[in-house]
């Protein structure tokens, strides 16, 4: 495919209906239930289909469905069970009993189309579970290749400098995961009640799927869980559609993470890519995304307790803990289970092994490391390298310390079943896991509560009279370590500091080890994978509780889609609609910001345009208007730019000074004339600005503002809080407020805000016998809220005979006391355009005027 054609392609319309999503249908559509109140659509006619909209459903979304599945050998059919180990049936625990769990994502067997349909009915008649069923060609781009080959490498810090570090960026397998993420989509669209039912999608497989469904609905319950690490900034960033990724998780309403360091990741990569801040609200963490709040949740999942206390328990098991205990009698057993790839750091540990038999020949002949490595979850020649790599080192440490009868590494390179782990976990005297990076990591868990007292445990030959313990080795780069705090945390990388850590597991005090393994049981048991899935979906909950209290509409094309969500009464200001109020008013207020308002926040040029110019002479020459730019810039500067306006009032530096025309004086507030806090700001400030590159220091006659937009953002959002306490306290008894704005801290005056302007405006026009009954107000930042709350409280004041009709306008979708919205200036300019066209003078005046407006557009 070209190059051109390959990107034109990262429009999720173009990729629906272009030849990669080009796939077979499911040959009959599952049943569907209500997805429009009081519609049901393709229902056979059972009561189930009915049924289930009365009941609370989750639909769980995942790469794999929690199924096994093999031939029957007399029938050649399909055969179906529960994967008992699936952490997705495990979550169903933290479930009421009356809630309903549908589950997709694909079989881990590749179906004939001509037995899908059959399969289909099946699964959901006997399972609850849909299936996607990817065409092959998708399926090997979208998981062996982008997933595998890009998304876990790069999530794993593992970047392809060259092409034995991973693949680099292929564009064809992002489509793929694109195709195959819209496919999972539709079909959670066959089955969703998207009033009701709640939708959970699991890991890294599905990060831009909630783009599709929050396309489709823009008030869908939709949560999201990230199994793996999320890397810092400076590893994701390189990713060329990072942006997308971002995107299509801030489509969720909840977004969940192991740790506070890869949920701090994702909110660095959310600040410093899409400029987004975040803020804890009660205790919960939120990003404000175009007027929805995402929230964010860190919470490590954990085991499921009733299936390893059942596998401890079983008849297997006990005969394999004698056979063990037999096979390493006198000899003391450290244990590993860990995946073979690249990132579970067996060959690292196996060299801190051999370095502690090196350095404690005592312990040559006493101890063994058993290392049990699960099969490979990726195929590769970084996992065969990684085998070949493990196999060296065991082979070297068995030949260098080993004598006949004893091996100090037992390589278990085989299946191993539950009950034959869990002997394993009983009779270990430690455990380690020694992963590079990992996601979360189960295995400590897991040793914690085979190692805790059980009723079969003196049949196994356990003492069960003297006090449980249990000693775990961890690497601080996994999930599961910042929960085991009582464990030995190491770097892996640091063969010496491993070596030491495991002889101090070893040797460490029986009483020590108890109270450490009790700390840790006390944690494991009480925050199981019931409570993380019950807690996951409460927030869920809570997270989507405003939904209906807002208005919705989606904006953006492709993977830029996102939905902004406002107050129902907040809507675009329909120029016909002021227009027409304009026109039926005798004395009229106006005021409007400058930056982002009049002037694009993002041009160079602050000076105002000929057009602007133009239109601000037509309205202030009519003689039923008061016209005021009210901005947080000096009066210098803003008398320069608004020279060509002789009737045009001004209030700079927030309304410190005002001037009521070109021919006034400058007035300066009343409310304070002791600027001598300057003299303590200004310093302060000025260190800030030595200490933080990119920032810089604006000196005003009544004001001092530090701002920050240059600099790092995560570096001067924390040097903003810094400044924003150190100024607070040494101005505690000055008559000045510190306000912290859009990369800004500023200090002015007590009691100056735009707001004020606004009043002493209206107030004179009431004193004057001109009573206002038009105020219109149009602003863009934090300080012109001031402006609008002002007005609503000034126009419902008694002394106002009647009131006036009120125009109050935010620039850009965002929520704000306003109770209008434009888009951008050029909006704001085509507003001013449509009053002038119906203000007083001539209409050859006007006739010019709307033909260089017209040139401009």
């Amino acid at each position: 495919m070209p190059v051109m054609a390959s990107r034109s392609c990262a429009n999720f319309l173009d990729l629906a209906t272009g030849g990669l999503l080009d796939i077979p249908q499911t040959p009959r559509a599952l049943p569907r239930v209500m997805t429009v109140p009081g519609i049901i659509c393709d229902l056979d006619g059972d009561s189930d289909g009915v049924s289930s909209v009365c009941r609370e459903r989750k639909i769980v979304v995942a790469n794999m469905l929690p199924l096994q599945a093999q031939r029957d050998v007399e029938t050649a059919k399909w055969c179906f069970s529960w994967d008992e180990d699936s952490l997705l049936l495990q979550l169903k625990d933290g479930f009421s009993l009356d809630t309903e769990v549908v589950y997709v994502g694909s079989l881990k067997v590749e179906v004939d189309a001509s037995e899908q349909e059959e399969v289909s009915q099946k699964l959901l008649d006997n399972f609850n579970c849909v299936p996607t069923f990817l065409p092959h060609e998708i399926h090997e781009k979208f998981y062996q290749g982008f997933c595998k080959q890009q998304l876990w490498p790069l999530f794993h810090y593992m970047l392809p400098m060259c092409s034995d570090h991973g693949d680099r960026f292929d564009r064809l397998l992002w489509q793929a995961y694109v195709s195959a993420n819209k496919i999972f989509s539709d079909k959670v669209m066959e089955v969703i009640n998207p009033e009701d039912d709640c939708v959970w999608v699991h890991d890294y497989h599905l990060m831009v799927l909630p783009t599709f469904l929050r396309k489709r609905y823009n008030r869908v319950k939709l949560g999201f869980f990230l199994h793996s690490p999320f890397p810092s900034s400076e590893i994701y960033r390189t990713l060329p559609v990072r942006d997308e990724i971002l995107k299509g998780l801030l489509n969720c309403d909840l977004i969940g993470f192991h740790t506070f360091d890869y949920a701090r990741h994702f909110l660095s990569c959310c600040s410093r890519m899409l400029g987004l801040d975040y803020e804890s609200k009660r205790g919960h963490i939120g990003l404000d995304y175009f007027g929805r709040t995402v929230f964010i949740k860190i919470l490590p999942v954990g085991i499921h307790m009733g299936q390893l206390e059942s596998a401890f328990n079983h008849p297997s098991t006990s005969i394999r803990v004698r056979e063990i205990q037999e096979q390493f009698k006198g000899k003391k057993v450290i244990l590993g289970i860990d995946d073979m790839d690249i990132f579970k750091g067996i060959s690292l540990k196996l060299l801190a092994f051999e370095q502690l038999l090196q350095q404690h020949q005592e312990l040559q002949g006493q101890l063994v490391l058993v290392q049990i490595v699960n099969p490979a979850r990726s195929s590769g020649k970084d996992v065969q390298e990684a085998k070949r790599e493990t196999y060296l080192t065991a082979g070297k440490i068995n030949e260098l310390y080993g004598s006949p009868g004893y091996e100090p590494v037992i390589l278990i390179d085989r299946p191993v079943d539950r009950y034959e782990k869990t002997a394993y976990y009983a009779t270990a005297e430690c455990c380690i896991v020694n992963a590079v990076r990992d996601g979360m990591n189960l295995v400590p868990y897991n040793y914690i509560v085979c190692r805790q007292v059980s009723p079969n445990m003196d049949k196994m030959g356990i003492k069960t009279d003297s006090p449980r313990t249990s000693t775990l080795v961890v690497s601080e780069f996994i999930g599961c370590s910042p929960s085991l705090s009582g464990a030995i945390r190491v770097n892996p990388w640091d063969i010496d500091s491993v070596a030491e850590a495991m002889n101090l597991a070893i040797t460490m005090p029986d009483s020590e080890k108890h109270l450490r393994h009790e700390k840790h049981f006390r944690y494991v048991s009480s925050h199981d994978v019931a409570y993380w899935a019950r807690s996951f979906v409460h927030d869920l909950e809570r997270a989507c509780k405003d939904h209906y209290s807002k208005r919705c509409w989606g904006i953006g094309l492709g993977l830029g889609f996102r939905v902004v969500s406002l107050s129902p009464n907040f809507r675009k200001l329909s120029i016909d609609h002021i227009v027409s109020a304009y026109r039926r008013t005798n004395r009229r207020a106006i005021f409007l910001d400058y930056d982002g308002t009049v002037v694009p926040q993002s041009s160079i040029i602050k000076s105002l345009s000929t057009e602007v110019i133009t239109v601000l002479n037509i309205l202030c020459n009519d003689p039923k208007n008061t016209i005021f730019i009210v901005s947080g810039r000096g009066r210098s500067s803003l008398t320069e730019w608004l020279a060509p306006c002789d009737r045009l009032g001004i209030a700079a530096e927030h309304g410190y000074f005002i001037k009521w025309n070109k021919n006034t004086d400058w007035e300066s507030s009343s409310l304070t004339t002791d600027l001598e806090w300057k003299q303590i700001v200004e310093p302060v400030m000025k260190s800030y600005t030595e200490a933080t590159d990119g920032s810089n220091l604006e000196i005003k006659e009544s004001a001092l503002v530090w701002h920050h937009q240059d600099a790092d953002p995560d570096f001067g959002s924390c040097q903003a809080k810094e400044l924003l306490d150190h100024l607070e306290n040494v101005l505690a008894n000055e008559p000045a407020v510190v306000n912290r704005g859009q990369n800004i801290v500023e200090v002015k005056p007590q009691g100056v805000s735009k707001g004020l302007v606004a009043e002493k405006v209206i107030s004179t026009m009431v004193n004057s016998g001109k009573s206002p009954d038009f105020v219109m107000c149009i602003g863009d930042d934090r300080s012109d809220e001031d402006m609008f709350a002002s007005i609503s409280r000034t126009v419902s004041c008694p002394s106002l005979a009647v009131a006036p009709e009120v125009f109050a306008c935010t620039v850009g979708q965002k929520p704000s006391k306003a109770k209008y919205y434009l888009d951008d200036t050029a909006d704001v300019l085509r507003l001013l355009r449509g009053l002038a066209s119906a203000s007083d003078p001539k209409p050859t005046q006007i006739a010019q005027f709307q033909v260089s407006i017209d040139t401009a557009f």
